[in-house]
């Protein structure tokens, strides 16, 4: 099987930014603004909750898909890179989770 990361869908993201909206869904999404990525992006993690809790493993599958890709173009639209976004994982799991989560200022 091809290996395929968040880095390639990060790099597609990029590439299709320049396309036409009318060929493009990731453009379309794009012109539409952050606003408008962040509710595709929310109705995509409720329909990953419904697939978990109809406990419908394909549907959980497809839809986490829908996540990750609508989350990367979100990021996209903020100028936030993966790369940057692993870096603050990597930092927090350096220590326990209950110790990061108590540092984290309110």
């Amino acid at each position: 099987m091809l290996r395929f990361s968040l880095e390639d869908l990060e790099r597609i993201i990029a590439d299709r930014e320049s396309a036409a909206s009318e060929a493009s869904y990731t453009k379309s999404l794009l012109q539409g603004g952050s606003e408008y990525i962040a509710k595709k992006f929310g109705e995509e993690a409720v329909e990953v909750i419904i697939a978990a809790v109809q406990n419908d493993t394909d549907a959980i599958r497809a839809e986490a898909a829908d996540v990750l890709f609508h989350f990367l173009v979100l990021m996209k639209s903020r100028n936030i890179s993966l790369e940057s976004i692993l870096s603050v994982l990597a930092q927090r799991t350096s220590q326990s989770g209950h110790s990061e989560k108590a540092g984290r200022s309110k």
